[in-house]
């Protein structure tokens, strides 16, 4: 069975995200594997700097990097990444015996991913060129996800 990472700088603090999160996950169960990874987000003053903003990337990067399993396809959630619609989003997910088996996503605080971070993603995903809160990223990309896994078995829950 496929294992599907998602890799969160930030921890989910409104019910409606984490129960929204929590229905997506529930049913992704019978099609893969997933594990959610919350990274704690750098504290930042009030009117951070550039250089700040960077060292709190690099940090997160850091754990980031920790997280991602060995030999895995890591597809980085980012506002230059390439927009996909749900079918190409569905061609991501790999076959049953393909011989992937670890799918990544990565989705950044509020100031984004660090650029080596997005660099070194295989993947570079845009999910729309306006701005949302990065757990409402979080919601989205679990619904694609399961909605890929749906295009794929042929269900008509992709109309």
């Amino acid at each position: 069975m496929l294992s599907v990472y998602l890799i969160c700088v930030g921890k989910l603090k409104e019910k409606f995200y984490k129960d929204a999160c929590a229905e997506y996950i529930k049913r992704l169960s019978p099609y893969c594997k997933l594990t959610v990874v919350e990274i704690p987000e750098v504290k930042l003053s009030q009117k951070p700097t550039l250089g700040e903003i960077t060292a709190a990337l690099a940090r997160e990067g850091e754990a980031i990097r920790a997280k991602i399993p060995p030999s895995a396809r890591v597809a980085a959630l980012c506002v230059e990444g390439r927009l996909r619609s749900s079918e190409e989003m569905a061609h991501m997910i790999p076959a049953q015996g393909s011989g992937d088996k670890h799918l990544v996503f990565l989705i950044g605080g509020s100031y984004g991913l660090h650029p080596s971070i997005k660099a070194e993603a295989q993947i570079q995903l845009s999910m729309s060129p306006m701005t949302f809160p990065h757990h409402l990223a979080r919601v989205m990309l679990l619904e694609q996800v399961y909605r890929a896994f749906k295009i794929n078995e042929g269900s008509s829950y992709h109309k």
